[in-house]
């Protein structure tokens, strides 16, 4: 074993200790677990991926606000895009975020306590300093506490760290070709006094740790009572990936995603699959962070919003949205200047690139005439006396 502890290894072995390496979840080694990580990004990524929009009570967008100058440059070591990515993973993860705003920069706050007094009102502390309600919010993933949101360090504590510690049993065994230990076998017993015993022990253990690769061959005289021996790894692969392939995906759950769906979706539908996590997962969380940071920008008394506007089309094929643009032009949902924009492509800005056509084809439900035009045929005078006949 190339990392032994030299010091040790005696005392160890005459006491009979035994050391194990478990794996305790934190903000630094969370996302170490590849499939929390991936999931949050998927997550977290469709959010970032979102327009920023003011609007007023009626729907309007709102182009020149001093808002949106602050959400676009937040503060002077994040952008936009990273203060709504942090924002969103610290959500996921502590089921609770603190976006703060002083009127020119938006930081997201950490170490805050919680308190509601007497008349129900939300006190907030960052070192014993009292911050001003207007300042901040608190935007919970809410379980079944008013006071505290629930994320997946709380929910999937447990599952977490059994995955964690899974994956570093395997991860390191293989890291080290899959050789885990020697044993040393001695007819003798061993007497930590035996000043000639312990020198070959280290000599012995030495030799092994200058081992850096599988290939490497050493040869290592042993004197009469002495032997070596690969002692055999502990670890059951098959069984470690079994309970990978069930508990990994467990973890999911705690996000709001379903993986098996949201896997075979990925295999055979990506617009299904983005739009399966964007109402499982994503729409929530922003009509949530909608909610909050408009009273945080705007107050409980203004009719403004901060709206988190997101094209879905920006997930699917390419082949996909021309179907998508060629259906809604002809059906005289938008212009072909629009559809030519969704696709990458610049806007000829002519009356005919910006009217509205209706497919010769289509007809209005419910009119008459409607039916009558499309049994007439021949031409418009045959037309005019066949339809005086009906």
């Amino acid at each position: 074993m190339r990392q032994v502890e030299k010091r040790g290894l005696i005392e160890d072995i005459v006491s009979g200790s035994v050391r194990f390496g478990g794996v305790y979840v934190t903000n630094e080694n969370i996302l170490k677990s590849s499939d929390v990580y991936e999931l949050m990004q998927d997550i977290s990524n469709q959010v970032m991926l979102a327009d920023l929009v003011i609007e007023d009570e009626h729907g309007n967008e709102l182009k020149e606000h001093k808002v949106l100058n602050d959400l676009k440059r937040p503060n002077f070591y994040l952008t936009q895009s990273e203060l709504i990515k942090l924002m969103t993973n610290v959500y996921l993860l502590d089921g609770e975020v603190f976006p703060t705003y002083d009127g020119d920069q938006i930081h997201l706050a950490s170490g805050v306590e919680t308190k509601i007094d007497d008349r129900l009102i939300e006190h907030f502390k960052i070192g014993g300093t009292e911050i001003p309600q207007g300042m901040i919010r608190h935007i919970k993933n809410m379980g079944n506490n008013h006071l505290k949101g629930v994320g997946l360090k709380e929910l999937g504590k447990n599952t977490l760290e059994g995955v964690m510690s899974a994956e570093k049993v395997l991860t390191d065994k293989y890291a080290k070709g899959g050789l885990m230990a020697f044993l040393l076998k001695l007819d003798a017993h061993i007497n930590p006094n035996n000043g000639a015993q312990s020198k070959l022990i280290n000599a012995v253990l030495d030799q092994l740790e200058q081992i850096d690769e599988s290939r490497s061959v050493k040869m290592i005289p042993l004197g009469k009572g002495y032997s070596i021996e690969t002692m055999k790894s502990p670890i059951d692969d098959d069984k470690t990936l079994a309970y990978l392939n069930v508990y990994k995906k467990d973890l999911g759950k705690f996000l709001g995603i379903n993986v098996d769906t949201y896997t075979a979706l990925m295999k055979s539908d990506l617009e299904k699959a983005m739009m399966y996590l964007h109402n499982k997962a994503v729409r929530p969380i922003m009509k949530n962070f909608e909610d909050h940071l408009s009273l945080l920008f705007f107050g409980q008394n203004s009719k403004l919003r901060v709206k988190f506007k997101i094209n879905i089309l920006d997930f699917v094929p390419y082949s996909t949205k021309t179907n998508i643009g060629y259906n809604i032009v002809r059906t005289g949902i938008t212009s072909p200047d629009n559809v030519a924009d969704m696709l990458g492509f610049d806007k000829q800005n002519t009356p005919e690139t910006q009217a509205i056509y209706i497919s010769n084809d289509l007809s209005k439900i419910g009119e008459k005439k409607a039916t009558d035009d499309s049994l007439k045929g021949g031409d418009e005078k045959n037309a005019e006396k066949g339809n005086e006949n009906i």
